[in-house]
């Protein structure tokens, strides 16, 4: 059965975090695409490492029903003391 919208959100909504297999932390900070997408990506490059992960778009109709791709924004979190810079203050 196919997902609605809102569950999709709620799902997405629910990933914040994750590990890589070299046990780094990573925090979501972004999700979308298009032309915000490409703004946020490079507002992030400045602020440390970044990751991109592209998305199954199922269930977003307009990203289904377009080429356009929809993406998660990766920033690595300092190990130190657990921040992402200055990308704590939105989240």
């Amino acid at each position: 059965m196919k997902k609605t919208i809102q569950e999709r959100m709620v799902e997405e909504d629910m990933v914040r975090e994750k590990i890589d297999e070299n046990g780094n932390k990573w925090r979501k900070v972004y999700f979308g695409g298009g032309e915000h997408f490409k703004n946020w990506l490079e507002q992030c490059k400045e602020l440390g490492e970044v990751e991109v992960e592209e998305v199954d778009a199922t269930g977003f109709k307009c990203y289904e029903e377009s080429v356009e791709k929809l993406y998660r924004i990766w920033v690595k979190i300092d190990n130190k003391n657990n921040k992402t810079n200055t990308l704590d203050i939105i989240n």
